[in-house]
């Protein structure tokens, strides 16, 4: 494991549509806050919201960006997305494959 591969962010973010997640997907990359962005459709969440429990069909994002990057994205995923409270996990990746690291880290600024 390379030292820099400690810094590669996952984040974990669900849209109401794969044309939201799409969108929303695209703004990232273009502002090199993300390097990749998968957009998987067909994701039904179950939550409690406002005292009612719920079941919606979603998308859900698996955004790979860099650890000095997330705070960025998480403002801009939390500025451009259409829910009230939009979910924002990130987790920190333990091994990253030398190659996609350093091709991600030129990808984001």
């Amino acid at each position: 494991m390379g030292k820099e591969e400690i810094y590669v962010r996952v984040a974990l973010v669900t849209a109401p549509s794969i044309e939201v997640g799409k969108r929303l997907a695209r703004e990232l990359v273009e502002a090199r806050l993300a390097a990749c962005v998968n957009v998987l459709p067909g994701v039904t969440s179950v939550y409690e919201w406002k005292g009612e429990i719920c079941e919606d069909g979603e998308a859900l994002l698996v955004i790979k960006t860099t650890a000095s990057a997330i705070f960025d994205l998480e403002r801009a995923v939390l500025a451009k997305h259409t829910y009230e409270t939009p979910e924002f996990v990130v987790l920190d990746a333990k091994h990253v494959e030398a190659s996609y690291a350093n091709w991600l880290f030129g990808q984001v600024d």
